[in-house]
């Protein structure tokens, strides 16, 4: 059994190259959920509905998010009104969550709607959320403003700069049942190429989940979601330097080393493996940029291999 660390597009696209390499139902992903939000009274998992319509080609090609073919009528509806449309939901998409908020009112956990959302998409992928209970990443600004992760990312395009992040509700969480026994019990564990800071991190911050990865170090290997000193989406190149952390496959190593042995990186970063070394880590260079599902394949065989 696999069992991968995720949350974003880069997860998404990591587990459908996975899913080519070995059988779905041998996959386990654990899924990020800080960046959960509840808007229009909806629950809405972005990273795990994400991951799902990617798993079940229903995603959308061109944002990486979303379902493909969506129409739009109940955003234009809202608009009319004055409601809030900053975080635009497509009409089918809207289902999902108002199934996931019914779920909740009739006392279903997380991971147990998740699991039904996956089964209706006819997935035979084991998506864990990380736990059951309410964590929320969110974000100071230089200004020292404290936004929510959605407000950073989504509202404000993530072009304002950011001091700190944290997990409210992380101390007090506890990790979704099974998690830390697909930790344990893993054949190997692959950190997808996501956000070190905003889709791992809070992960690793509910309590003993990082300690169960550090215990299996030797079977973990982790995919850098940084090349060539960039990320291919979203703000983890300038997050990681405006947190005081060095945006570059070796910058990566340094957050990872206690909790993977290899890191893998595209071959235009094959010139730092002695940075990487130097941090704790090995490195196995290969094309990481996943345009094409035989790409994505080809990289997850290399994360298994290494």
């Amino acid at each position: 059994m696999i069992a991968v660390i995720a949350g974003g597009v880069g997860a998404a696209r990591m587990l459908a190259g996975l899913r080519q390499v070995v059988a779905e139902s041998e996959l386990t992903a654990i899924i990020n959920t800080g960046d959960d939000m509840v808007l229009h009274g909806l629950h809405i998992s972005p990273d795990i509905d994400t991951i799902t319509y990617t798993l079940a080609d229903a995603v959308n090609p061109e944002t990486g998010w979303g379902l493909k073919g969506e129409t739009w009528q109940a955003m234009e509806s809202l608009e009319r009104y004055g409601g809030q449309t900053w975080f635009s939901l497509g009409d089918r998409d809207l289902a999902t969550h108002m199934y996931r908020t019914q779920r909740f009112s009739e006392g279903a956990t997380l991971a147990e709607v998740t699991a039904e959302v996956a089964l209706a998409w006819g997935l035979d992928i084991s998506m864990v959320p990380m736990t059951n209970d309410r964590v929320e990443t969110m974000v100071t600004l230089t200004s020292g403003e404290e936004i929510s992760f959605q407000d950073y990312f989504v509202a404000r395009q993530h072009s304002v700069p950011v001091s700190s992040v944290r997990f409210a509700g992380a101390e007090a969480s506890t990790p979704s049942p099974g998690v830390l026994d697909t930790i344990e019990g893993a054949d190997k564990i692959v950190i997808a190429p996501s956000n070190p800071l905003v889709s791992i991190d809070p992960v690793l911050a509910v309590p003993g989940i990082r300690a169960a990865i550090e215990a299996r170090r030797g079977d973990v290997v982790a995919v850098s979601p940084i090349i060539a000193g960039a990320a291919l989406k979203g703000p983890a190149d300038r997050l990681l330097n405006e947190l005081g952390h060095e945006a570059s496959v070796s910058g990566v190593a340094q957050l990872y080393r206690d909790l993977a042995r290899v890191l893998v990186i595209d071959h235009v970063d094959a010139d730092q493996a002695a940075a990487i070394a130097a941090a704790g880590m090995e490195s196995v260079a290969a094309e990481s940029i996943m345009k094409t599902p035989e790409i994505a394949k080809q990289l997850a065989q290399v994360a298994l291999d290494a």
